[in-house]
């Protein structure tokens, strides 16, 4: 398998791990992996703009308006910027500026 295959596998892992996490009520184990499967799928707009959704459901779950409204936005901007540039490493939250480069986390280096 590719590396390239690969991350696209361990995309879904995460994203299912995030979710597996959220409807167990563990808040920030969750949104962990949903930052995870955001790296591993930012340069696929699909997979992109899911994981957003994916950090939307969560605020929305734990009622962040902060984190809502940030994930409405990056939503549109992973629809109309990921085939052209995304910021790598960054772990999609709102935490993070949206056009902020960072350090591939250590565990996911191994995908890219």
């Amino acid at each position: 398998m590719t590396k390239k295959q690969n991350r696209k596998t361990e995309f879904y892992i995460q994203l299912n791990q995030g979710k597996y996490l959220l409807k167990n009520k563990q808040f920030e184990h969750a949104f962990y992996h949903f930052e995870n499967a955001h790296i591993l799928g930012q340069k696929n707009i699909y997979r992109h703009t899911l994981s957003h959704l994916w950090m939307l459901i969560f605020a929305l779950k734990t009622e962040n308006l902060k984190e809502c409204i940030g994930q409405c936005f990056r939503i549109l901007a992973s629809i109309i910027f990921t085939s052209f540039w995304v910021p790598k490493g960054n772990s999609g939250g709102t935490n993070i500026s949206s056009v902020k480069s960072i350090p591939i986390r250590k565990e996911l280096k191994k995908y890219f």
